[in-house]
């Protein structure tokens, strides 16, 4: 088993269990293989392969997203099981999967041939021996082609506006190659549509402190034939909306603070020389402005006060969702296993 250093994330070497034991572990869980996939012919047979060779013990799931051409029977061939998700988007067909599958440990990846199988059965073990809810491959491009400049400068700024906002926990937030257990499957309410989902999926960990780990895999070029669907500037806005949306929801009072403050300094430029003035004349030459610096001023009072009253209702609702999450039962892990 190997062990990953790195900032601020559990990359943990068990010391309980020898390779006999991880391998028992690995073969008593059952593991599905989540492949959410769109037009991804060209490379589905090889990822679905790749990872029934690395996990023989796992069920691969093929989801079709409205292909156009033979994904879906590509896919069947290679030996993996086809369902189908008629809304379009990542993230719908990642919703329908972890309602629609049953299983102790979820292995996702994308259909584009890029992500290694060979690094699942690591992620898998290290998940189960350190009783984690979610490992996340870190990309490594093979070669500069494979993880264009653009997306990868994208994935590093909107992975450190995460971390401001939300904590510094994971280095690679855009990662489509993850695995999880099946507490943080059925309890992430999974509400976005598109490829925002990783963006959810990392918030979800971080406001509910779920013990996670990233450990490092190769990212390849794109199998010949096989298109991104990423659309670098339009998703990147739909990834930046969903974070200040996810911030006015989980930090209102820090959200609206920020409002009240914008408010009140803009009141305060405008009141002040209204003020100097009265003091020296005992008139009020601009009233339209004194009436404007008003309402700021109510305003700015009234965005505070709704941040601290919301405030209240998402700390009820961090509560709930952690007590649905609790309310799941784990899968025996780790050495609390060899135990008995």
């Amino acid at each position: 088993m190997k062990s990953f250093a790195g900032r601020g994330i559990e990359h943990v070497t068990p010391g309980e269990l020898g390779a006999a034991d991880e391998l028992c572990l690995v073969e008593a869980a059952r593991i599905a293989v989540l492949i959410p996939c769109f037009n991804e012919a060209a490379s589905i047979a090889r990822v679905v392969r790749g990872f029934r060779a690395s996990l023989p013990s796992a069920d691969v799931y093929v989801y079709d997203n409205n292909s156009t051409d033979h994904t879906a029977s590509i896919a069947a061939a290679a030996g993996a099981r086809i369902g189908k998700e008629p809304l379009q988007g990542k993230g719908n067909v990642v919703r329908r999967m972890f309602a629609d599958i049953e299983a102790d440990i979820y292995v996702m990846v994308d259909g584009d041939g890029t992500y290694d199988p060979e690094s699942a059965p690591d992620m898998v073990r290290l998940l189960l021996a350190n009783n984690l809810d979610m490992v996340v491959a870190t990309r490594v491009a093979a070669e500069d082609a494979a993880y264009r400049h653009g997306h990868r400068l994208g994935n590093r700024l909107l992975t450190k506006a995460v971390a401001h906002l939300f904590g510094n926990r994971f280095n690679d937030m855009l990662s489509g190659y993850r695995v999880f257990s099946r507490r943080f499957v059925k309890s992430f309410p999974a509400m976005s549509s598109g490829f925002e989902t990783e963006t959810e999926l990392t918030i979800h960990a971080l406001e509910l402190s779920l013990p996670a780990a990233e450990i490092p895999t190769v990212y390849s070029v794109r199998a010949t034939g096989s298109a991104s669907k990423l659309q670098t500037y339009s998703d990147g806005l739909r990834i930046l909306r969903l974070i200040l949306v996810l911030y006015k929801n989980e930090r209102p009072l820090n959200f609206f603070s920020l409002i009240a403050g914008v408010l009140c300094a803009a009141a305060l430029g405008l009141g002040i020389p209204l003020v100097v003035t009265f003091e020296q004349t005992g008139l009020v030459p601009r009233q339209p402005t004194a009436i404007l610096a008003t309402g700021l001023v109510l305003l700015s009072a009234l965005s505070f006060v709704t941040g601290l009253i919301l405030d209240t209702v998402t700390r009820g609702r961090l509560e709930v969702r952690r007590l649905a999450y609790l309310s799941i039962k784990a899968f025996e892990t780790g050495a609390q296993r060899f135990r008995r």
